[in-house]
């Protein structure tokens, strides 16, 4: 389950939240002011941290552009204040969303679930457009690609043409099959120009371009992505 910061300065309005996300299934982490919460949001892992807005030390506001500096962590504000104004300073600061006390619980739930939600859906989104097979990354959103964590910059048929093979690792694709599927059926040119683009790939991306580890050829037949 998520695991959840939660710092205000009441410490009874923290026990009771505390309680009730655990009651939920979270697990929860309590602090008392703001400088407990950079600190524990730069070495905890969190999917969520309850920020209040007025707290000794340092305030909410200025807790929450610190952790800003280093997480994207989503953030609730807890606020006895409901001026406009205070909302639009914490959205500025790196805020998620806002909760006005004294606030039913059930509110807070929701928000949380919510909030939870999005960033779960965002996750999954990045994760489903970067691949990674060893040593290397492709993000087809940027239509980048990274080797051991340095970007390497690829033609557009080169990324065209690791992403098919990323995409079906262990898949044997002939000369033939990958001219179709990378550069088309009208393609006019010879099975040479595949040949050029794997040379190339290899170069870029394996580590050892003369013994390659990551792009194979099954002789007699074709090229395929090893499946690790």
């Amino acid at each position: 389950m998520p695991n959840i910061l939660v710092i205000d300065d009441e410490k009874v309005l923290v026990k009771g939240i505390k309680f009730n996300l655990e009651n939920e299934g979270y697990h929860v982490e309590v602090g008392y002011d703001g400088e407990e919460a950079v600190e524990k949001a730069r070495s905890g892992d969190f999917d969520l941290i309850i920020l209040d807005l007025m707290m000794p030390k340092i305030d909410g506001l200025q807790a929450c552009m610190q952790i800003r500096e280093f997480s994207t962590v989503p953030i609730i504000m807890l606020t006895a204040r409901s001026e406009d104004t205070d909302k639009i300073i914490g959205f500025e600061c790196g805020a998620d969303d806002y909760v006005t006390k004294p606030f039913n619980i059930l509110e807070l739930k929701s928000r949380i679930r919510a909030i939870l939600r999005r960033a779960g859906s965002a996750e999954k989104k990045e994760q489903a457009n970067r691949l990674t097979q060893g040593h290397v990354v492709l993000d087809t959103d940027e239509r980048a690609a990274w080797k051991d964590g340095v970007r390497v910059e690829l033609t557009a048929k080169e990324f065209d043409l690791m992403e098919l093979l990323m995409r079906n690792p262990g898949r044997v694709y002939s000369r033939e099959n990958l001219l179709n599927l990378v550069w088309g059926y009208e393609y006019a040119g010879d099975y040479r120009t595949v040949d050029v683009h794997i040379r190339r790939l290899r170069e870029k991306l394996e580590r050892s371009p003369a013994s390659p580890e990551l792009i194979l050829t099954k002789w007699g037949v074709g090229y395929y992505l090893k499946n690790s």
